[in-house]
């Protein structure tokens, strides 16, 4: 039997929200390089640079580019603020 362990993520900017659901896996482009934060991550806060934020739902990949932000991981949520 195969279980999928997934997070809260919201993506949001100043216009609107961009996604706000379960997700099984998020890489984000970090000021050092791009990142990816999975299921029962370690809690962290990084900015983010221009690039793209690819997300897994329900096994479908999305992108979503941006132009700057930042996330915060903390308890199985992932919060994200972009300019887009």
């Amino acid at each position: 039997m195969e279980h999928h362990e997934g997070f809260h993520l919201i993506v949001v900017s100043p216009e609107s929200t961009l996604f706000d659901g379960k997700a099984e896996i998020v890489t984000l482009p970090g000021k050092q390089g791009s990142f990816t934060v999975l299921y029962d991550h370690a809690p962290l806060i990084s900015s983010l640079v221009k690039g793209k934020i690819r997300y897994v739902d329900d096994e479908q990949e999305h992108t979503i580019g941006i132009s700057s932000g930042f996330v915060e991981v903390r308890d199985n949520i992932v919060s994200v603020c972009v300019e887009i």
